[in-house]
């Protein structure tokens, strides 16, 4: 079978495509400087499929250990590259780190993958690329405008990184992938959301606000022109987004894409509010959430969905999962972590 690299691969999407791609028989070599991950995540992607992926402690800033790595284990047949700080917020407060970080980690991979003849890439990028759109829902040709966020801006570089090189290397096949926002855990309640210190995202901060870790969630703005007041985000399963990333690379290994370089959104398709992924989680959970409303947060955007049509005709994918199947799995995932703690 293929062997696929994952940079960032011990990291929330990463180790769930990680399952996937084991689960289908593929050779997965995983790359992660653990800056927000843990070691121990290795050892339940054994639990879940039976198979030890091979693991390397990397910093991909670092290119001459990058370098020494890919002249170690050639013959790789794809590269799916999630290794990148990701938090909208921090990177508004941090974009030194930001900067220096996804753009360097870009370039080094893109240049190992040249000089050793790696010629299929699968780019996680985002929905924040497309800034505040005029117009909902988002397509793939919603135009690229400035977006108030460093992360959406190192985004927006890395595509443009992908673009300018293609033009002068034609084996080069590319898939970007820009999510909208993935949430939930695998069903084993073994892998999922794991941030290290505070949580930046929505879903683990209520679920360790649930458990004791966090005194209170504070819901940013409710004063945004939605039914309730709150953001409104697409929110769908990575266990969904997971699935997506097969699909493309076996697109991309039968040399099924129709251009050298391919953009898919992935999302659920609509709108849900920050009050009503909460309302979920009590629902399921059956536990009553300590939060409260705070000023709006520098770099969010009012309200953002995709138009999925394209992976729909394209791929014959669709988002699966519910709502409640999200904040589901995210609880049993808590109540692991918490288990494991004690």
């Amino acid at each position: 079978m293929p062997k696929v690299l994952l940079t960032g691969g011990l990291g929330y999407i990463g180790s769930h495509i990680a399952v996937e791609l084991l689960n289908k028989n593929y050779e997965v070599i995983i790359i992660d400087n653990l800056s927000n991950s843990k070691k121990f995540i290795i050892e339940n992607i054994q639990k879940i499929t039976g198979k030890l992926p091979k693991f390397f402690e990397i910093d991909m800033c670092e290119k001459p250990k990058l370098a020494y790595f890919f002249a170690q284990n050639q013959n790789i047949d794809a590269v799916v590259h999630l290794a990148a700080f990701k938090y909208v917020n921090e990177s508004v407060l941090k974009p030194h780190q930001y900067y220096a970080n996804n753009l360097i980690v870009m370039l080094n991979l893109l240049e190992m993958m040249k000089i050793y003849n790696v010629t299929n890439l699968i780019f996680s990028s985002s929905c924040t690329v497309y800034g505040s759109p005029e117009k909902l829902p988002i397509t793939e040709q919603t135009p690229i405008i400035k977006t108030p966020s460093v992360y959406g801006k190192t985004k927006q570089m890395c595509e443009s990184f992908i673009e300018d090189i293609c033009q002068i290397e034609k084996d080069l096949q590319v898939s970007i992938l820009r999510y909208f926002n993935p949430m939930g855990a695998h069903e084993s309640g073994l892998i999922g959301e794991l941030p290290l210190g505070e949580p930046q995202t929505l879903m683990p901060f209520i679920t360790q606000t649930a458990v004791g870790i966090r005194k209170v969630l504070k819901v940013f703005g409710n004063d945004y022109q939605t039914p309730d007041g709150t953001c409104q985000r697409d929110f769908f399963h990575v266990i969904d987004l997971a699935y997506a990333h097969i699909l493309m690379l076996e697109r991309l290994l039968e040399q099924k894409n129709d251009t050298q370089i391919e953009i898919f959104n992935f999302g659920a398709g609509k709108p849900t509010s920050i009050l009503e992924v909460i309302n979920s989680f009590e629902k399921v959970s059956n536990q009553k959430l300590n939060f409260e409303f705070a000023p709006r947060r520098l770099g969010d955007v009012e309200k953002v969905y995709a138009d999925c049509s394209k992976a729909k005709k394209i791929l014959n994918w669709t988002s699966q999962k519910t709502i409640d199947d999200l904040t589901s799995s995210a609880w049993q995932w808590e109540l692991y972590l918490k288990k494991q703690d004690k």
